[in-house]
């Protein structure tokens, strides 16, 4: 019996399991494992998939296989050509329909957690290297209360995409770049 939440079964199936954890493995430990799978990929490329997996070595394998670095880029350019007005938020909203949108909307909930993080003085450099010196600038640019109503709109949205809602992609993404460049005043 596998369950990611143990505590919502029946005590009387419980009380006839024995538990057993299996917990990620540590950081050394999963960068050798993605080593002997990913040979021809350099180190550093490794730990970026790691990172972008939360640690988990399978998921960073599975990103690797999706090929999700050269997808965050692309994403990762627009966001900065978006603060830099060199692009539109429908531009921006058409060209991403090769990224999934969970995974736009998980990377977007990471940059507003990391946003607030730098915000109330925790930065954690290795979060996200890509963004560094955009979450710095609209650590420094808005509103903290911005940042967390921002914040709850993108759990929600993720919400009813994770529930398989039938919403208009270009138009939530749209809306999700409107508000990111309104963290920054004057926008």
């Amino acid at each position: 019996l596998v369950s990611h939440q143990p505590s919502r079964l029946l005590p009387t199936v419980r009380s006839r399991c024995v538990q057993q954890a299996c917990p990620v493995p540590s950081r050394a430990e999963s960068l050798a494992w993605l080593g002997e799978r990913l040979p021809d990929l350099e180190a550093e490329v490794r730990t970026q998939l790691l990172v972008l997996a939360g640690g988990s070595p399978l998921a960073a394998l599975r990103l690797h296989g999706e090929d999700v670095l050269a997808r965050r880029a692309l994403v990762v350019e627009g966001v900065k050509r978006l603060l830099k007005r060199q692009a539109a938020p429908s531009q921006l909203a058409e060209s991403w329909n090769a990224v999934p949108l969970p995974l736009l909307l998980d990377w977007f909930c990471e940059w507003t957690h990391g946003v607030l993080r730098q915000q109330w003085g925790g930065a954690d450099a290795e979060a996200a290297p890509d963004m560094a010196k955009v979450l710095g600038y609209l650590a420094e640019k808005s509103a903290p209360h911005e940042v967390l109503a921002l914040q709850e709109w993108l759990h929600a949205e993720r919400q009813k995409v994770l529930g398989k809602a039938n919403l208009n992609r270009v138009l939530l993404l749209e809306s999700l770049l409107i508000r990111w460049a309104g963290l920054v005043p004057g926008r």
